[in-house]
């Protein structure tokens, strides 16, 4: 124990929020110093050797407008490692980039995981940090570093139920006493709505948009319930029929057609949750209401759609989009202190 202190005080500890769409890493004592997509490019050279060229943002740049031997790959799908060696590369990069030259030693990092993940799954993750230049590893689960992030006082004897839309899972947690009493993680979130929008567009106006486009209209005009003022958004893609580029005025009311089955099912999980909590803790919920975090918490109207379908204020976090990394990185902070949190080797 002591030995670790020692080295701690020569390691710069990080928190890695590893999620399908972006990872964000907080080093101890610094915040936030890395917030970039989940991305990695890479180059196939003679033999099939691949070749790194970018991580993060600068890889993003590169989706969809790559020639041949050019690849930009998300290796996180669903919040699981999808591709292990560009996982292992874009840690790596990340904590490089985030550790640089300053510290000798390798640093301990807490990652943030998908409370669905399996136990092959969370080997991976710890694996893939090892192998990037971690000392040591240790996770914790998304539904309780976001309540952690969004201010809830962990240890308190009440109920507080988050609910984290990130971009590969949606995470739902009851947390009390400093524990998950209930959590349900379900593969529908971000890049279901994206995947959502471009279908709608195909099978409405016979347009093929790529996914960076969805996302951008998610975010710019996306809505859960009709909007007092109708947002628009001219989209540009391939027409399927003629094959020629053309554009299309979108709407608000559009995307809200087109995002409305994943967002019940994100509901119906909700319920499903609900529907279990023990009794005690129930009244505590209904007095605290439902805490919206996640890129996903930003959806026009969604608190209040949310709100609607179970009877139950929902509130959007401070800061949603940062919840999850906040609180990830607020349990650095407290590494020792709030041991029975992580899962370790």
């Amino acid at each position: 124990m002591i030995l670790n202190k020692l080295i701690g005080m020569f390691s710069n500890d990080l928190s890695i929020d590893l999620g399908t769409a972006n990872t964000l890493v907080i080093a101890k004592g610094q915040g936030i110093v890395i917030n970039e997509p989940s991305v990695v490019a890479v180059k196939t050279e003679k033999y099939g050797v691949q070749k790194v060229l970018a991580v993060g943002r600068e890889a993003k740049e590169m989706v969809g407008k790559t020639p041949g031997n050019i690849k930009a790959i998300r290796p996180m799908k669903d919040g699981v490692i999808a591709d292990f060696d560009m996982t292992e590369q874009m840690i790596r990069k990340f904590i490089e980039k985030a550790h640089g030259r300053s510290s000798f030693i390798s640093p301990r990092i807490i990652i943030c995981v998908p409370y669905g993940l399996t136990q092959v799954e969370r080997k991976a993750v710890r694996e893939a940090a090892i192998s990037a230049g971690a000392r040591e590893v240790f996770l914790i689960e998304e539904p309780m570093a976001a309540a952690i992030g969004s201010g809830v006082n962990i240890r308190e004897p009440q109920g507080n139920l988050v609910l984290d839309i990130g971009g590969g899972t949606t995470e739902i947690g009851v947390v009390s006493l400093g524990g998950l009493v209930l959590s349900k993680s379900i593969r529908i979130a971000g890049d279901s709505l994206d995947k959502a929008i471009v279908d709608f567009v195909k099978r409405k106006y016979n347009l093929l948009i790529g996914d960076r486009s969805a996302e951008e209209i998610k975010i710019e005009i996306a809505t859960a319930l009709p909007l007092e003022k109708e947002l628009k958004k001219t989209v540009t893609g391939r027409d399927q029929i003629e094959g020629l580029l053309s554009s299309i005025e979108l709407t608000s009311e559009d995307t809200r057609e087109a995002i409305k089955e994943p967002l019940k099912e994100i509901s119906e999980a909700l319920k499903e949750v609900l529907e279990k909590m023990p009794p005690d803790l129930a009244g505590d919920i209904v007095n605290n209401g439902i805490i919206l975090t996640g890129g996903g918490a930003l959806i026009r109207g969604l608190d209040k759609y949310l709100s609607d379908s179970v009877k139950i204020p929902v509130y959007v976090a401070e800061e949603p989009l940062l919840a999850v990394a906040l609180g990830t990185g607020k349990a650095l902070e407290e590494i020792d202190l709030l041991q029975e949190l992580f899962e370790d080797e």
